[in-house]
C-alpha cells in the first residue's frame, strides 16, 4: 500500500469536548484534496474520553488513526506521532485548529506544489499574517518569548510557538531522534536542531485565532522560558553532536500536491 502524501499529527491531551469535531474538520478538509492522507491523533495519556472519541472517528474512517501513549507532554507526544507517521510530508496540527484549514496549501506553495522548504512553520508575525482576537497580555508574553529565543537559540525567526509546522519525512528522522525536550519548549529544540543539520527553515503566514481555553498558563511560561536556555546548554555540552548534516541526509524533499 502507497505511503501517504501528507499524514496530519494531532497531539491531544484532554481534549474530549473539541477532538471529534476537530477530526470531522479535517476529514472533511482534507478528503476534497486531491492527494492521499491519514490523520494521527496521539493520545497523551488523557484522563477523560479522548481515546474512546478518536475511536470513534477511526472506526467511521480507516484513515483516521490513534496511537496511545502514556502521559508525557506535548513534545513527547509530537516526536513519536511525526517519527511513527507514514506521510511524505507530517503536519504538525494543534487540536484546537486555531489555523483555518485551506491554510495547509499555503504550507505547499513552491514550485510543483512542493514545500519551499525541508521545515515550513506557521507564523503569526510574518509578513500577511494576521492575530485574531488575541488578548495584549498574551501578545506582550508572547513577543517577550521570542525576544529570549532569538537572543539564546534561533536568530531570525520570528515565532516559533505556533502550533502548524510541516516536516517532510527526511527532516524528521534527522531532528526528532535527537529532540530531549518534552515540553512546550519542544518547538524551540526541534528547530534548533535542525538549523543545525543545515535544514532550511521556512515562516509561512496564518490566519491564528485566539482560543480563550489555552492550556498555557504562567508555569508552563516560565519552564518554557527555562527550556529555551537549556537547548543552548545542550549544545554546548555536546548533545546534539550525533546530528547529521543535510549534506548526509538523503532525499530530504518528497512528492508535492501538483
Amino acid at each position: 500500500m502507497a505511503k501517504p502524501l501528507l499524514t496530519v499529527v494531532v497531539p491531544a491531551y484532554n481534549e474530549e469536548p473539541r477532538i471529534a469535531d476537530s477530526i470531522g474538520r479535517l476529514v472533511e478538509y482534507l478528503s476534497s484534496q486531491p492527494y492521499d492522507w491519514d490523520i494521527l491523533v496521539v493520545n497523551d495519556g488523557s484522563s477523560d474520553g479522548t481515546v474512546a472519541a478518536v475511536r470513534q472517528a477511526a472506526a467511521k474512517d480507516p484513515r483516521v488513526k490513534l496511537l496511545d501513549a502514556p502521559h508525557a507532554g506535548k513534545g513527547a507526544a509530537v516526536r513519536r506521532g511525526l517519527l511513527e507517521a507514514e506521510g511524505e510530508w507530517r503536519f504538525m496540527c494543534d487540536a484546537d485548529l486555531s489555523m483555518p484549514l485551506d491554510h495547509i496549501a499555503r504550507f505547499f506553495a513552491g514550485e510543483g506544489g512542493r514545500p519551499k522548504h525541508d521545515v515550513s512553520i506557521g507564523s503569526r508575525e510574518a509578513p500577511g499574517a494576521r492575530r485574531i482576537g488575541e488578548p495584549l497580555r498574551r501578545h506582550i508574553y508572547g513577543r517577550l518569548f521570542n525576544y529570549v529565543v532569538q537572543a539564546v537559540a534561533l536568530r531570525g525567526i520570528k515565532d516559533t510557538q505556533c502550533g502548524f509546522k510541516l516536516f517532510s519525512a527526511a527532516a524528521v528522522n534527522a531532528v526528532f531522534p535527537h529532540l530531549l525536550t518534552q515540553g512546550f519548549g519542544f518547538d524551540v529544540e526541534a528547530l534548533f536542531i535542525a538549523r543545525k543539520a543545515g535544514l532550511t527553515i521556512g515562516e509561512v503566514p496564518i490566519d491564528w485565532h485566539y482560543e480563550g481555553q489555552s492550556k498555557m498558563t504562567l508555569r508552563k511560561g516560565a519552564l518554557g522560558f527555562w527550556e529555551v536556555v537549556k537547548v543552548r546548554l545542550n549544545d554546548l555540552r555536546g548533545r546534539y553532536r550525533a546530528v547529521r548534516r543535510a549534506t548526509e541526509i538523503p532525499s530530504p524533499r518528497g512528492r508535492g500536491l501538483g
